[in-house]
């Protein structure tokens, strides 16, 4: 079966950087060393080269994921290998952040790509869980992300049909939680919204939907595809929680035009690398702290803070500012031992090349 990949987003300006003597193809699906891919040829799986493994091996956010571009080497048995893979225009990535022992931050300071080339980033968070309602801190997690990532956040707050009465006041709150991004309420059992997402990927727009399990993502694709798509599974009646019924990311084309990442549920998910997403997710903070008396003002004690008077006279919500607090530290957290890693990578390169040098130093004639 042959495929016509500008249907899947490739471009005359993503073919100038096509190394010679490759053929382009889409990532679909990712394995251990291996990936399904999408070319004008058919699908293939293909494994990786030794220029993708020795990359990868120096920085994982180089790995291949799904949505990459990638430049197929054709082997002298006739097979594909994936030789190199092609500069992102996006990239979602995730830090990799876990709690220690103690309940504090861990983790080595190194990202993993969720997913490459993505126009739409769907954060999708169940209107009503069990017990709870929508996370906002979660939300504004995963969109201070997605703002990162060069996509665009678009809200989706699933499972609309649970969570009927005081709907309006719920999507109130998460459009203050997500200023400057588009919110709707889906149900993809009853068809609600779905029309209104599926509009965000005209032509060959690609899409990444992420949230926790039990957020009704697989149910989306499936309505979005127009057909089953993905697996799905009923939420836990005992906790509310949903299952890992989808286990891997892969990039589903839908029927109408456009692409869509589905992907496992996420439980926690750290920062990586994070600049200005977070000043976009707290725009209404640091529009505050414009006002303060004082320019470096952490917003604790100072007098003259704009952002304690207004927690004070309840026009910022005191979850709001806690949640900012935390996205702050982690934020700065990240960037320490993302430097003491790219310190660590500059040691080890120039001990490298200083061995280089007495070797060629010991071998003169």
């Amino acid at each position: 079966m042959s495929y016509d990949l500008s249907l899947f987003g490739w471009t005359d300006l993503r073919a100038a950087g096509l190394p010679e003597g490759t053929v382009p193809a889409r990532v679909a699906r990712v394995d251990r060393g291996a990936a399904e891919v999408v070319a004008a040829d058919g699908r293939h799986h293909v494994k990786y080269g030794a220029r993708v493994r020795r990359a990868s091996a120096a920085d994982p956010v180089s790995l291949p994921c799904v949505g990459d571009w990638v430049a197929l080497g054709l082997l002298p048995e006739g097979r594909y290998e994936l030789d190199a893979v092609l500069p992102r225009t996006t990239a979602f990535v995730r830090g990799g952040v876990s709690r220690d022992s103690v309940g504090g931050l861990s983790g080595d300071g190194q990202g993993q790509v969720l997913a490459a080339n993505v126009d739409v980033v769907f954060v999708a968070e169940p209107s009503m869980h069990s017990t709870d309602y929508a996370d906002l801190g979660r939300i504004e997690r995963l969109v201070a992300l997605a703002w990162e990532s060069g996509g665009t956040p678009v809200v989706l707050v699933t499972k609309s049909d649970l969570f009927e009465k005081g709907l309006e006041e719920l999507l109130a709150d998460v459009r203050v939680a997500a200023p400057g991004v588009d919110v709707h309420a889906v149900s993809s059992l009853r068809g609600d919204g779905v029309s209104l997402a599926g509009d965000y990927l005209d032509g060959s727009r690609t899409a990444v939907i992420l949230g926790p399990s039990g957020a009704g993502k697989s149910t989306l694709v499936n309505a979005l595809a127009g057909e089953p798509a993905m697996e799905t599974q009923q939420v836990r009646a005992a906790d509310g929680r949903g299952r890992h019924t989808t286990v891997h990311r892969e990039l589903i084309p839908l029927r109408g035009g456009g692409l869509i990442i589905d992907t496992p549920g996420i439980r926690r998910i750290g920062l990586y690398d994070i600049g200005h997403g977070v000043d976009l997710v707290f725009s209404d903070i640091e529009s505050l702290a414009e006002e303060c008396r004082f320019g470096d003002c952490g917003h604790v004690s100072e007098p003259g803070c704009a952002v304690l008077s207004a927690l004070e006279s309840g026009e910022l919500p005191e979850r709001r500012l806690e949640s900012w607090r935390k996205l702050q530290r982690e934020a700065a957290w990240m960037a320490t031992r993302t430097d003491a890693r790219a310190r660590k990578e500059q040691q080890n390169a120039w001990k490298i090349i200083t061995k280089e040098m007495r070797r060629s130093g010991r071998n003169r004639p």
